[in-house]
């Protein structure tokens, strides 16, 4: 018999997206637990410039995001290669960006945290990121592009607590993994 986890680690890439004060580390590394698989900040992989530029409250150029997309992809594709499944916390907001990740892991899986500017920003000021700056969330929102309908994935409102964020998700999960 196959356990409920085991259901759901089909999807083995899964993608937490969206503007930074969205909730993508909270998400994705409660939904990791919960799985329990590998969780990946796609921080971690930033190059140090990278880094400087955004700590200095400027954007990132897509000649920028392009080597990091692509690491973070290798990365992905890797943790597959080993039959390992992940739960990584990326902005991936436009399409093109995850169209990089789908080079690399195409059956991937991603979740969108979806929130309006306010609420954003409200989360922004009451805390502190080592990387991103409120000041980079109008041209991280200026960029965004929700998920189409033919890319594998959902839409989830942020407004909810984390723990019912991974239950519809997860419940997501099994629901696209049964057979037609």
């Amino acid at each position: 018999m196959t356990s409920h986890t085991e259901q759901i680690i089909r999807a083995q890439s899964i993608v937490v997206m969206g503007v930074s004060g969205s909730g993508k580390s909270t998400v994705a590394r409660a939904l990791a637990a919960r799985l329990e698989v590998e969780f990946i900040d796609a921080d971690w992989l930033h190059s140090p410039e990278n880094i400087a530029k955004m700590s200095a409250g400027h954007a990132l150029s897509d000649d920028d995001r392009l080597p990091w997309l692509h690491a973070v992809g290798r990365r992905l594709q890797d943790e597959e290669s080993h039959q390992r499944s992940s739960v990584t916390a990326c902005s991936a907001l436009r399409r093109s960006y995850r169209d990089v990740l789908r080079l690399y892991a195409p059956d991937a899986f991603f979740v969108f945290l979806d929130g309006t500017p306010a609420v954003v920003r409200a989360r922004i000021e009451a805390r502190r990121h080592e990387i991103m700056s409120g000041s980079l969330l109008d041209s991280q929102f200026a960029v965004l592009e929700p998920l189409s309908g033919d890319e594998r994935g959902m839409r989830v409102d942020i407004r909810f607590r984390p723990e019912v964020i991974v239950n519809d998700i997860v419940a997501e999960l099994s629901e696209s993994d049964e057979p037609a």
